[in-house]
């Protein structure tokens, strides 16, 4: 057979990719291959960073400069991730209301 009435693909495409398993992704903050790279003063202040850093199961770089400015703001990035917002759902028409009189939603509410 000839290429010229050759209709379907001559290369295939490789299966993970067309499952959209993502190839190029970078290694998360926190995790082995990437640790969090803090800075603290004191010897103190370090012992409670490594205590944080064990109760939320991340791993981290730790150095101690009392001259350079305390830096763990990846650290308290990945703690206070915003919440995301969850909006009640309406009743539909025909659903008891939710004010609690026992009607229909469209008669009481509605």
């Amino acid at each position: 057979m000839s290429k010229f009435f050759y209709k379907g693909r001559i290369e295939k495409k490789p299966k993970h990719e067309s499952y959209g398993f993502n190839t190029k992704r970078s290694a998360k903050l926190g995790t082995e291959e990437n640790p969090l790279p803090l800075t603290v003063q004191s010897e103190t202040r370090k012992a409670e960073v490594e205590a944080t850093l064990a109760e939320n199961k991340l791993v981290g770089i730790i150095t101690v400069n009392a001259d350079a400015a305390e830096n763990i703001i990846e650290l308290e990035t990945l703690l206070n991730k915003p919440q995301t917002t969850v909006f009640e759902k309406t009743p539909n028409r025909n659903d008891p209301c939710s004010c609690g009189s026992g009607k229909k939603y469209k008669k009481c509410c509605g």
